[in-house]
């Protein structure tokens, strides 16, 4: 029978009457007291920029007179690349990968060709690019793509062999044709393959070499429409590059060999190379190699060409990288990649193919990088690369976006980071130049951090959406390496993989401290110093911090939660242990039967630490195992500079800790900060029940409820079980959450099951009223639970100065302020007339200052004054409003009197990943993120809804995990492995974004075409060039196939049509798809005519000429 609480229907009419206030009864004294400034007018959701390495990149083209860079991906996107700070994303609506881009040099036009068979024209003067025409191939497969230098005629090979023109102009199809059959020789039985190479001869523009895979190469004349040559050899072809005088071309093959043809000797290639096999003495033909997959033959006015080819290394050189082969003269130069090669393209000083190239750099496409390797000087060194592709060097864990933070902050992290750049880079500039920076008015400073799996910490400027690396954070140097070994039975790791992985981060960008916390239950606080110091000793405090619900026999007495001399063990019992050195026994020994425990996860270095300018660590906590459970992974976090704090929690209970005084002020179970008021009715739980995190909200794979023993998994591996585990971002929000994102979870419940634990979810330090009917503020730490309650401790903080480093700080918890249904996310407070009140903070100073500079610190170290009081003249009424966010719920509470004055149900059928409470331009507001992919802004105090858009219609736990708002109506996540994805949700910069985007296209002269020369001229040298309008128009082409390809406008004409709204011109776009759709049946109808016709002028031929045969013949000899 179901346990009747009388408290639960009272607070549930309580709820019912606060909530009917807040929807009925507009005249309310509350709504008096606070204009709400923003409507639904002043927000608007957008996509605003794309940062970091294009994820799995598929083709790239470079157009070198504008000096813009192109790479196309699997997943249909197109980066665009112009100088640092020029960038640009678009996506193909089918999603098709990108298989080849040609640019229309010089003309801000791009091509595209994606795998199902469409070619899509791009115009790239719009600062967002847009398609202008598209074209869908029906019958083949799309393979090459050529586009000519200053030609609009496009060749597109297929699968089949044919070779099909497209007019650039008007996308349409060319009725010249090569087909496979007439290119290769008549009496060849076997299907040559895909067409894998297209280019026309430098010299003659009527003359185009075309590449079968199957090993044959055929030189095309346009005019004769015939093959005037054909070159056979018995491996096949992946590509074919031109000598630049068009006498020669060379060819690599599958079996790793080069091999050279002169257009006039087709019988035998001209030369064959093999670059790296081994050559035999017997004369015979070298061992066979890799496949060189592409070759590029360059050539220089005072030297020797240039091959660059990839690919080609020997079967026996097993475990090698990949590599660019660079040969030069009798030089060759062997340069190992990272990742496997995608592409590569030599940029060179002339667009024109008929002249010396003079290349100068090779842009070298990798699957999880960006290279330029500088030709013109000796070693071949690469450039720095100043684009922000880095994001992914190990993989992101987690990520904190900040705006409008303090004006020196950017150039004080840019300083210290200037010092770990590497050396070695080539010394000229950055040779992707073109385009021209945004002249957009948002100028305030924007930081966005990211923690990575091999614990490194990035701090990113991204003023005005640029992005740029300020500063890199190594956190495992604080730690000894591991040996690997996983047979050692002292291991005490919790995570097999990525042990130093950041999960959560707490930054004061005013005082610049900083506290990140690891999956192996560590958390390092740090200090920001310009100076450069050694350590000689690393500072360490292990807590042991355990659940134990049947130690609660006798809870605390007193307000709500009791009162407490500090410190004081609550039910994590012993007492936390405080070491100075890390070579304390608690960390080398375990129990006498083997049970691990008050043992670490991680050992800390027992040697000097030098740290360099920067982030310098101040303290190190870490969680201990107990009685053999090792400790459960941080859910949540927060510091405040002010009080020298920094508070944590996980699903065992929180701890305080004094980072000025290196002390734990609290170590509590979360059971004992109701004390006596405990709503719900625990059982108790064996202490190795489970060894697994049954509450850890790190970014592990873990199912909820199991005994299982295996470990927890590190935030790289494959999340494959039903229910995943994963951190929400910021202050250390999260809980679990099964992987459809869809659940439904309440806080009314009136037990709990044995193995549920209520995790500390969020923190907020404030000065605000610590009880019911206080009449002061004082310095408080709010508390939120998995269960939707959140709880008051009071801080009883000593004088500044030297009192604040010899007293002790009093921790006094104070009872409950509210439940809501699920998960707290995020709690703010503001005053009685709607301003957010920020957490009290102290500005940076110099902590290793000397002399003058010392006297100057300890003035700034003077805790900052609360500009909020009440008044006299209030004592009657509200003078402070907390904030509370859910994952279903806001609720807006009076302080001090403690009542729920709005509400709103954020949710029913999903749940709130991400909630902030963020300030716009003029006025605050609640914006939340659902696992249903909504967006949604709440108005302050009154919780009115102001947005709601489905911006995302799949999640994914990387977006979960990733996703942050913050003030001023931005917000980003991580799109994909690789890439962070940024939004704003503020109708002011959506208004803005055009002017601050940059312009891809600027006009620039093409460069003056080569001298033929008197000679030349004067005997017929020099390029032959080619009418090619006469040559493919409709006059004496005829039309294509209308069946072959469906050409399809861009966005801007059929889908404009298609969107407008009603009356004339809706009618008017009705009638022209009816045309579209009546002229393409009627083109239909005229090509079955015509074929009608020709099979009837066939027939008539056939007959005439049997006719004319038996004209004379007499009748006996038929």
């Amino acid at each position: 029978m179901k346990k009747f609480n009388i408290r639960k229907v009272l607070d549930g009419l309580k709820e019912q009457a606060s909530s009917s206030v807040s929807s009925g009864q507009s005249g309310a004294p509350e709504n008096n007291l606070m204009h709400e400034t923003l409507q639904s007018e002043n927000f608007q959701l957008c996509k605003t920029v794309r940062h970091g390495f294009p994820y799995q990149p598929s083709s790239m083209a470079h157009d070198p007179v504008q000096k813009i860079l192109a790479i196309g991906t699997q997943s249909g996107a197109l980066r665009l690349f112009g100088r640092p700070g020029v960038e640009c994303y678009c996506q193909h609506e089918s999603g098709a990968a990108v298989i080849s881009l040609q640019f229309l040099i010089n003309e801000g036009a791009l091509v595209s060709a994606l795998a199902d068979d469409s070619v899509h024209l791009w115009n790239l003067r719009q600062r967002r690019p847009a398609i202008l025409h598209s074209l869908k191939f029906n019958r083949e497969r799309i393979t090459f793509v050529h586009l000519p230098f200053q030609s609009k005629w496009l060749y597109i090979g297929t699968e089949k062999g044919n070779i099909h023109i497209v007019n650039v102009e008007s996308f349409t199809l060319s009725g010249y044709v090569i087909m496979w059959n007439k290119a290769i020789e008549l009496s060849s039985k076997a299907h040559p393959g895909p067409v894998v190479h297209i280019s026309d001869n430098p010299m003659d523009e009527g003359k185009l070499i075309i590449g079968y895979e199957a090993g044959i190469v055929v030189l095309w004349d346009l005019k004769s429409k015939k093959a005037d040559y054909r070159y056979t050899y018995d491996e096949a072809i992946h590509s074919v590059a031109w000598h630049h005088e068009g006498k020669q071309f060379i060819c690599s093959h599958s079996d790793g060999t080069l091999t050279i043809w002169n257009i006039k000797g087709q019988g035998k290639p001209f030369q064959t190379i093999t670059p790296h096999g081994k050559q035999p003495k017997d004369g015979k033909k070298p061992e066979p190699c890799k496949p060189i997959l592409k070759v590029e033959y360059k050539t220089t006015r005072l030297g020797d060409p240039f091959m660059i080819l990839s690919g080609g290394l020997s079967y026996d050189t097993v475990g090698r990288r990949p590599c660019l082969t660079v040969m030069h003269g009798k030089s060759t130069a062997v340069l190992e990649m990272d990742y496997p090669i995608v592409d590569f393209l030599t940029l060179c000083e002339t667009p024109y193919s008929n002249d010396f190239q003079e290349p100068y750099a090779v842009v070298v496409l990798l699957e999880k990088d960006l290279v330029v390797i500088d030709l013109a000087q000796n070693g071949y060194p690469i450039f720095e690369n100043p684009y922000p592709l880095t994001i992914h060097e190990s993989p992101v864990t987690c990520c904190e976006y900040f705006a409008d933070c303090p004006v020196d902050l950017i150039p004080a992290l840019y300083s210290v980071g200037s010092r770990q750049k590497r050396q070695g880079y080539s010394k000229k500039e950055w040779p992707i130049s073109g385009g021209n920076w945004g002249l957009g008015t948002q100028s305030y400073p924007e930081i966005i951090i990211t923690g990575h799996a091999d614990g490194t910490v990035k701090f990113w400027d991204a003023s005005a959406i640029m992005l740029q690396v300020l500063y890199k954070l190594k956190t495992a140097k604080v730690f000894e390496k591991s040996r690997n070994n996983k047979e050692d039975k002292q291991n005490t790791e919790i995570v097999d993989e990525d042990p130093f992985a950041i999960q959560i981060m707490a930054w004061c960008p005013e005082s610049r401290m900083l506290c990140v916390a690891g999956v192996s239950a560590n958390l390092i606080i740090y200090r920001f110093s310009r100076q450069e110091i050694t350590t000689e000793v690393v500072q360490l405090l292990e807590v042991r911090l355990q659940y134990e619900v049947n130690d609660m026999e006798s809870p605390p007495e007193g307000g709500g939660g009791g009162d407490r001399d500090l410190p004081t063990p609550g039910a994590a019992s012993p007492s936390p242990q405080t070491t100075g050195p890390p070579t304390h026994p608690s960390t080398s020994s375990n129990s006498s039967d083997g049970v691990r425990d008050n043992v670490p996860c991680l050992k800390v270095r027992s040697t000097p630490l030098k740290q360099s300018s920067g982030y310098q660590v101040e303290l190190v906590v870490q969680l201990v195992w107990v009685s053999g459970e090792p400790p459960q992974q941080i859910t949540s976090l927060a510091l405040n500079s002010s009080y020298g704090l920094i508070v944590f929690g996980n699903s065992n209970g929180l701890a305080v800790v004094d980072y000025l005084q290196k002390t734990v002020l609290l170590n509590l179970g979360t059971v004992e900060l109701y004390g006596s008021n405990d709503p719900y009715q625990r059982q108790a739980r064996s202490p190795r029940k489970t060894r697994q995190p049954a509450g850890g909200n790190g970014l592990c794979d873990i199912n909820e409820g199991s005994a299982s023993e295996d470990r927890c998994k590190s935030p790289t591996s494959v999340l494959a079980s039903n229910h995943q585990q994963f951190y929400n971002g910021g202050g250390g929000r999260g809980d679990h959450r099964d992987n459809s994102f869809s659940r439904s979870r309440s806080s009314s419940v009136t037990s709990i099951d044995k193995e549920a634990r209520e995790a500390i979810t969020s923190f907020h330090f404030c000065e605000t009223f610590a009880r019911k009917g206080d009449s002061a503020i004082t310095p408080c730490l709010y508390v939120g639970t998995s269960l939707g309650t959140v709880l008051a401790v009071a801080l009883n903080l000593p004088p500044a100065g030297e009192q604040r480093l010899l007293q002790p700080v009093i921790v006094l918890p104070s009872g409950t302020l509210a439940r809501l249904k699920g998960s707290i996310l995020r709690m703010a407070f503001l005053d009685n007339t709607g301003t957010f009140l920020p957490p009290a903070f102290e500005t940076w100073y110099e902590p290793n200052a000397a002399g003058a500079d010392s006297e100057e610190r300890d003035k700034a170290r003077k805790r900052r004054p609360v500009s909020v009081s009440p008044s006299t003249s209030q004592e009657l009424q509200e003078s402070q409003y907390a904030v509370v966010c859910s994952e279903k719920q806001a609720k807006v509470i009076a302080l001090p009197s403690q009542n729920c004055i709005f509400k709103h149900s954020i949710t029913e059928t999903s749940f709130v990943l991400r909630a902030d409470v963020v300030q716009m331009n003029i006025g605050n507001c609640v914006a939340c993120f659902c696992a249903n992919g909504h967006i949604m802004t709440l108005s302050l105090p009154g919780l009115r809804p102001l947005l709601d858009v489905n911006y995302l219609p799949l999640t994914d736990m990387r977006i979960a995990r990733t996703f942050c708002f913050t003030n001023l109506g931005q917000a980003m996540y991580l799109t994909s492995p690789t890439e962070i994805q940024r939004i704003t949700y503020s109708q002011e910069t959506c208004e803005n974004l055009q002017e601050m985007l940059g312009e891809l296209f600027t006009p620039v002269e093409t460069p003056e075409a080569p001298n033929r020369g008197f000679f030349k001229g004067l005997f017929g040298g020099g390029a032959t060039s080619l009418d090619r309008e006469e040559l493919f128009g409709e006059t004496q082409a005829g039309k294509a196939s209308r069946g072959l390809a469906q050409h399809i406008p861009g966005p801007q004409g059929l889908e404009g049509m298609k969107g407008a709204a009603s009356g004339v011109v809706a009618d008017l776009a009705r009638a022209r798809i009816a045309l579209d759709e009546r002229g393409q049946k009627l083109g239909e109808l005229d090509e079955r005519t015509a074929a009608m016709l020709a099979s009837a002028d066939s027939f008539g031929k056939h007959a005439h000429d049997m006719m004319l045969k038996c004209k004379d013949k007499k009748w006996y000899q038929f």
